[in-house]
């Protein structure tokens, strides 16, 4: 395997492999190409199948499509992933910290720590989340935290995804397919399982519930229905756990509380894992239009009769802008230094940051501040003149709305190729699970792979595909 210069490699070390890797390298020695070459094209006919797909919005052919699946796992050691998962739990836990303090007493913008500017003016902060608080103390339930990799011992956080983090579904399915072809690679390597993550989820949402139910929590999964890009994952998921999928117009509240249409009459529900964006969610709260959410919903939830999985005012905690203070936020909560360093950034809304980042746009990555999914963002090392100029254009018309960040040398792992292994450019998306008594973090999490030789872009949207992530036992 060619290794790229000035990019870690987690296999490759100097003339050598890495330790997590040498029993996957020996296995991988003694392995014919060809049938390597056919195991990939069953992947692909197993998930086409299965109908693992997604959407790509904004194009004129947004047909389904498959999210590539590379056969080669990213591992990671037992002690690589404590660290991890420590970092992840500290800043999770300061993260639903904050938001129930910029919902309530809001010491932090009292301190200053926190300009109030990002947070009043921020779209995603909801007023009508003020002065409430959620069943448990919890506001986010599922935290999806995006991590990259520079060196041995170098790990950063690029962003926190605090409403609906996606993708694990993918993590489930691509561990499945890793079994199902490589059994014997399971019995040579201790991997440690991801596949408790349903039942872990269940329950946690399930602890979330709220104050005054009785017996087991009624648990559904809200969905925009089948055009959204996520279907398949929510429809995954809510089967996965056992419970309801359902509609906005699946659901009405009954008697102060949610209730959803059975054969036998309405059901109460206790707890809804809603995969609808917050204008969505209540027409007579927010978007009026919005066929999507239930009339009355904020109602039964200040009441505090319903848990909405995550709450509603969650956005405002993974703006872009907000990230660049999550270490102060992570110090201000716990007292402790963030184990997880954030990239540098710097907050076009600033002048003298502004023309920094003018100043040196070729170097520099460039995002939306409530941009996701890769869209909207400029990478300047691969952006040509005429587009560094358009984007220079949209900075100084909205700088507030950009935050720009270093190109990091991303570490590499191997993918397969018609020549054999070679490297490209990863990022991992951890998942953890919030309750009002833990937080579980699914050892792995999703790795998104950049597939074309020396992109940095891992979104599916943008060409990215995914691979098994392995957690090896200590």
């Amino acid at each position: 395997m060619t290794q790229q210069k000035d990019h870690f490699s987690e296999m490759s070390a100097g003339d050598g492999v890495r330790a997590p890797y040498r029993k996957y390298q020996s296995w991988f020695a003694q392995q014919d190409v060809a049938r390597l070459a056919k195991k990939a094209q069953e992947a692909e006919a197993f998930f086409r199948r299965t109908g693992i797909t997604f959407n790509v919005y904004g194009q004129e052919d947004a047909e389904e499509r498959l999210i590539p699946f590379d056969l080669v796992p990213r591992i990671l050691s037992s002690s690589e992933w404590t660290k991890l998962s420590r970092g992840i739990e500290q800043r999770v836990r300061a993260i639903n910290a904050f938001l129930h303090d910029v919902y309530n007493r809001q010491e932090i913008l009292r301190a200053g720590v926190v300009p109030v500017g990002l947070v009043a003016n921020n779209d995603a902060f909801l007023p009508q989340m003020m002065d409430f608080t959620p069943a448990g103390g919890v506001y986010t339930h599922i935290v999806g935290t995006d991590i990259v990799r520079t060196g041995e011992d170098d790990f950063y956080v690029l962003e926190d995804n605090a409403r609906t983090p996606s993708g694990v579904s993918y993590m489930l399915e691509n561990r499945e397919t890793m079994l199902q072809m490589f059994p014997e690679l399971f019995s040579q390597n201790r991997v440690q399982r991801v596949s408790d993550y349903p039942k872990n989820l269940r329950r946690s949402l399930e602890a979330s519930a709220p104050a005054g139910c009785t017996g087991r929590p009624c648990v559904v999964v809200l969905t925009p229905g089948i055009h959204n890009s996520a279907y398949y994952e929510h429809s995954f998921l809510a089967d996965q756990m056992g419970v309801e999928l359902v509609e906005g117009h699946d659901l009405r509240v009954v008697d102060g509380h949610l209730a959803m249409r059975t054969t036998r009459g309405y059901k109460t529900i206790d707890v809804i894992y809603r995969r609808v964006d917050d204008d969505f969610l209540d027409p007579l709260t927010f978007n009026p239009s919005s066929m999507l959410g239930v009339p009355g919903i904020m109602d039964v939830y200040r009441a505090g009769n319903i848990t909405i999985t995550n709450a509603p005012g969650t956005g405002v905690a993974d703006d872009k802008a907000i990230y660049s203070y999550v270490p102060d936020i992570v110090e201000f909560y716990t007292g402790e230094k963030a184990i997880l360093k954030n990239v540098e950034t710097y907050r076009c809304s600033e002048p003298d940051a502004l023309k920094y980042v003018l100043d040196n746009l070729a170097d520099l990555v460039v995002k939306e501040v409530h941009g996701s999914g890769g869209y909207g963002m400029l990478v300047g090392p691969a952006a040509s003149k005429k587009e560094l100029a358009a984007f220079a254009d949209k900075l100084k018309a909205k700088p507030a709305n950009y935050i720009a960040q270093p190109t990091l040398s991303l570490s590499t792992v191997p993918v397969m190729t018609d020549k054999g292994l070679a490297p490209r450019h990863v990022d991992l998306r951890p998942f953890a699970l919030v309750s009002p008594n833990s937080i579980d973090i699914v050892p792995g999490g999703l790795t998104r792979v950049a597939l074309t030789e020396g992109s940095l872009v891992v979104n599916s949207s943008q060409g990215g595909g995914t691979k098994d992530t392995w957690v090896l036992e200590s």
